[in-house]
């Protein structure tokens, strides 16, 4: 029983430092850091911008992201809008032709938000750009507030912070605390040095450090910046430049982002196995490892065992992992009473922590089998929206 025993506590430790240990150790590393690095002196700083919009058949919230985009707080001859429709079959085209400032571009072929990045690239002419969801409402000193950041020659990204609206419903809730969670990480690393990953509603660039994707790439945004990274330079994240969207309709259409999401974070670790080497960037591993390697590979792996070998260990040596393993079944069966409870449109909070953090691991194992597959398009489905998710976005029109 041995043998069990050490796998146990192995597979124990796996789970515990993923999810609890790494937060610890990055707060206390960012405090020391914090206490010991003379920030930059930031100046007054308006370089020329393009603000690019991906947006694929989004002509019934097209009007209220321009209202968004030229509401923002930063000079209008210094911001360049460039929206691009690519594989668009709706009135986009009508929609965008009634403001003169913006930039439209559009091609009958729809290759997914990748190609269309590459593609807006090749028409970007300023220092610096942003990329942004046609989704999302950004907060009016967005873009001032990313590009401050520029003034350090060694930072080549900044990303923004994603904030999920308040609702109801049981995606938002867990969604929400996700993104909490996710935020403190993300400060923390960054502090430390640099971000592992930017978020796609709100990333910037130096522009001649973007690199073309492959027409496949499912997660732009996080591979993107940290290619970035292995090029010698900083991701900072700034959390007063911020993207807020709706979370997903239902629980199936968030389960399905985080398959989609899962799969892609296999892809990009296939593609950016660079980074595993400690021996060029010591700091960038432990950081990459920690917070992405672990948590889409060997910690849903780890809780697996740790069910299958309590159920071995209670029943061999009883005792501790009798409690152990009630603990895992109780923990599992709240999150399948939560996901009952939210389809019925009930919900129940307490409930709600045991069902997202089930459906992450879940999801890691789905988009596995997708990545071997290949099935995971880099052109997925436009998500689905309530009526008073469009509303909300409409508000700002």
């Amino acid at each position: 029983m041995s043998y069990f025993i050490y796998l146990f506590w192995s597979a124990a430790a796996i789970v515990g430092y993923t999810y609890l240990g790494y937060a610890v150790v990055v707060w206390l590393w960012a405090k020391i850091v914090a206490r010991t690095r003379r920030p930059l002196a930031l100046q007054p700083f308006e370089p020329t911008v393009t603000l690019v919009v991906p947006a694929y058949n989004e002509a019934s919230i097209l009007e209220a992201k321009i209202a968004n985009c030229t509401a923002l707080d930063y000079p209008a001859d210094k911001l360049k809008l460039l929206f691009i429709t690519d594989g668009s079959t709706d009135h986009s085209g009508q929609v965008l032709a009634r403001h003169p400032r913006i930039e439209h571009l559009h091609s009958p072929f729809r290759g997914g938000k990748s190609m269309a990045e590459n593609r807006a690239m090749e028409f970007v002419t300023t220092p610096y750009v942003i990329f942004t969801d046609c989704n999302t409402n950004l907060n009016p000193a967005a873009v001032r507030e990313m590009v401050k950041h520029y003034q350090d020659p060694k930072v080549g990204a900044v990303s923004g912070e994603k904030k999920i609206e308040r609702t109801a419903s049981t995606s938002g809730a867990g969604e929400g605390i996700y993104w909490k969670y996710e935020s403190f990480l993300k400060r923390c690393d960054s502090n430390i040095y640099s971000l592992m990953g930017a978020a796609g509603e709100l990333v910037s660039f130096r522009s001649h450090l973007f690199l073309p994707l492959e027409s496949d790439t499912i997660l732009d945004d996080f591979v993107q910046s940290l290619r970035i990274v292995h090029q010698g330079y900083r991701v900072v994240y700034e959390p007063k430049a911020y993207a807020t969207e709706q979370p997903s309709v239902s629980l199936p259409d968030e389960l399905e982002r985080k398959i989609r999401i899962c799969a892609g974070g296999w892809q990009a670790m296939s593609r950016l196995t660079a980074l595993l080497n400690p021996l060029r960037q010591p700091v960038v591993t432990f950081l990459y490892v920690s917070h992405r390697v672990l948590r889409w590979s060997l910690a849903p792996l780890a809780l697996t065992m740790l069910l299958l070998l309590s159920l071995v260990l209670a029943v061999r040596v009883g005792g501790f992992y009798w409690l152990a393993l009630a603990a895992q079944v109780a923990f599992y069966l709240a999150a399948g009473r939560e996901w009952q409870a939210a389809s019925q449109g009930r919900s129940q909070p307490l409930f709600v922590v045991p069902l997202f953090f089930t459906l992450m691991n879940v999801a890691v194992f789905m988009g596995f089998w997708r990545f071997l597959r290949k099935a995971q398009p880099a052109a997925w489905a436009k998500a689905s929206r309530l009526p008073e998710v469009l509303s909300t976005l409409s508000e700002t029109a």
